[in-house]
């Protein structure tokens, strides 16, 4: 799917690597690039040898504050605010481009409050730039988070699917790392990690380009009752200090997903042996970059905030990948962040352990150590404590503290399940388009509980964790009245009792049930239309509806014989439908089992 216009950036291309220098103390003050920020602030160019001629980036990145703008001073001594885009925070950020810089050294300033934070000279034509402090510090986790956040930067009512990673980092108009080593090393580059590898392949990415370490560890994926756990890590250094060609990124990266799968973000909370470690539920911990660890294995990546204003939902965007290897931006909401305290996971918001130098080596820093003072998020264990209703309602007055208008709320959530429903369209699509480029082909269906995480063509083209995703959103939706009564703290009422205000929603909800709809492609190639009320109607039959050896009809839960599935011409073999009729109760309860 097409991206925002980049037309609506002109101007605004990437920004880029990294020059970090700390604001004057004194106006006489002489500057070093590569200096730690004293005051919160780096300025990052790129690409990392910049020629005259070629469009500089620069990102400037704050963890105190917003920035104001961008000062720019030419070689001729020439001052001018450059044309930024601001972003956050926190990370705070502003980019911009000085589309065709001449050879000689320019200076960089970025200002809050009239004052300059953080200042920078960059010399074109005169080799490579810095590169940083070849740290996982706060400076460069700052410019991760505001990297993560363009990287998937889009209006927030635009759709945003990819095929895969790979279009989302070969587009230089998002991607502020493309080219940056200066090798043509992104042209050939395929990326298609799935859901479990989508937060680590990024990190590599990034570490890859910025010259830093990678650490991560082979887990096993725990049992119902206790969570994964791992072994020592393993520590990358091949990216630190040079500039790796793609075929050094290629086996890290081939390493790196080999290892580590959907256990690795479900590590026990209190657990020390592990890659990420959970953080308290605030905006000023949750940074873009922040994964979040659902307790059946599924993991996504926040990427944005975009704040409410009482008559506007406020939202907090992620991104996930699917086992097909596709890749789409998602809101918050418990359709699509599924909590539950259980024995076989640790689930959460949680963020990676930071990588810290130790003499000739590096070490991963304990839990105790992760106590806030460098910055980092402190290393917390509040979500251990919350019942899935209770984590929910935290998340929700994080994301509008000042409350929610209840039809705006309604609203909200109804796009977010229409969202959801589309996606499920073209999931069962990719299926169906497997079996027809397959005919008689015959899908293996596994046992038990690894219908939910198999390798294969079932775990590409089956649907079963979308599927318990979508009865849940179902009932969220339709339960949001009596969310309603039992939390009315999270709406803004303006004086309407809240049994009103319950019942006005739930009024409202009767309404769009038949205002609401999406359309199928069936196996003859026909469109089908299914309203709200109807898919609604047939949720039995959708308990049944993950298996990509049934017709489209079939898992889009028409009655066999029905006018709407005469045009099925296939079914999953009579053993695979006794199974899943053997596993509906875990669906219509939308619990899933234990491992």
């Amino acid at each position: 799917m097409r991206r925002h216009g980049s037309e609506a950036f002109i101007g605004l291309i990437l920004l880029g690597l990294l020059v970090c220098a700390p604001a004057p103390a004194a106006p006489e003050r002489s500057w070093e690039p590569g200096l730690a920020t004293e005051s919160g602030t780096c300025i990052w160019t790129a690409p990392l040898e910049p020629r005259p001629g070629q469009p500089l980036e620069v990102f400037a990145v704050s963890t105190d504050g917003a920035l104001e703008r961008l000062n720019l001073t030419d070689p001729a001594g020439q001052t001018r605010p450059l044309r930024t885009l601001a972003q956050g925070g926190p990370p705070w950020s502003l980019y911009g481009t000085v589309f065709r810089p001449e050879r000689g050294t320019y200076r960089l300033e970025a200002m809050r409050h009239g004052q300059v934070v953080a200042r920078t000279e960059i010399t074109i034509g005169n080799g490579m730039s810095d590169r940083g402090s070849g740290r996982w510090d706060l400076a460069t986790e700052a410019l991760y988070a505001a990297w993560i956040e363009h990287l998937f930067n889009a209006p927030p009512e635009q759709a945003l699917t990819f095929e895969s990673l790979t279009p989302v980092l070969s587009d230089p108009a998002q991607n502020f790392l493309f080219g940056y080593l200066g090798a043509n090393e992104d042209n050939s580059l395929r990326s298609e990690p799935d859901c479990a590898d989508l937060p680590y392949y990024l990190r590599a990415y990034f570490a890859w380009k910025l010259g830093l370490p990678i650490s991560y560890r082979a887990c096993n994926r725990g049992s119902r009752s206790r969570p994964p756990r791992c072994e020592s890590p393993i520590v990358d250094t091949r990216f630190v200090g040079t500039r790796a060609p793609i075929g050094t990124f290629r086996e890290a990266t081939r390493r790196l997903v080999d290892t580590v799968h959907s256990g690795s973000a479900r590590t026990g909370l209190r657990d020390e042996a592990t890659d990420v470690y959970p953080v308290a539920l605030s905006r000023e911990t949750l940074w873009p970059g922040t994964l979040y660890a659902d307790p059946y294995g599924h993991v996504l990546i926040l990427v944005k905030w975009l704040p409410g204003d009482g008559r506007t939902a406020g939202r907090l965007l992620a991104v996930d990948a699917q086992p097909d290897n596709s890749v789409a931006r998602k809101r918050y909401w418990e359709g699509n962040f599924l909590f539950a305290q259980t024995a076989s996971a640790g689930p959460g918001f949680k963020v990676f352990r930071p990588l810290e130098p130790k003499g000739a080596g590096w070490r991963l820093a304990s839990n105790a150590e992760l106590d806030g003072r460098s910055g980092r998020p402190a290393f917390s264990l509040e979500q251990a404590d919350l019942d899935s209703d209770s984590f929910h309602a935290r998340v929700a007055r994080i994301i509008d503290p000042r409350g929610l208008d209840p039809v705006r709320a309604y609203d909200s959530v109804l796009e977010a399940l229409m969202e959801q429903l589309e996606t499920r369209v073209t999931s069962v699509d990719t299926g169906e388009r497997y079996m027809r480029e397959h005919p008689g082909a015959v899908v293996p269906m596994p046992s038990g509980p690894a219908i939910f995480e198999t390798v294969g063509p079932w775990e590409d083209y089956a649907t079963p964790s979308r599927d318990m995703r979508l009865l849940i959103a179902l009932k969220v939706v339709e339960g949001l009245p009596e969310r309603i009564r039992r939390h009315p703290e999270l709406y803004a009422l303006a004086g309407e009792d809240t049994a009103s205000a319950a019942d006005r929603v739930a009024r409202l909800h009767e309404q769009r049930l038949d205002a609401r709809t999406i359309t199928y492609t069936r196996s003859d190639g026909s469109p089908w239309r299914l309203s709200l009320r109807e898919l609604y109607a047939r949720r039995a039959n959708l308990e049944v509806g993950y298996n990509p050896n049934d017709c489209v009809e079939i898992r889009w839960g028409a009655t066999p014989g029905s006018a709407e599935a005469a045009t099925c011409g296939r079914r999953a073999p009579s053993d695979q439908q006794t199974r899943m009729e053997s596993y509906r109760a875990w669906f219509r309860d939308t619990t899933r089992p234990p491992r």
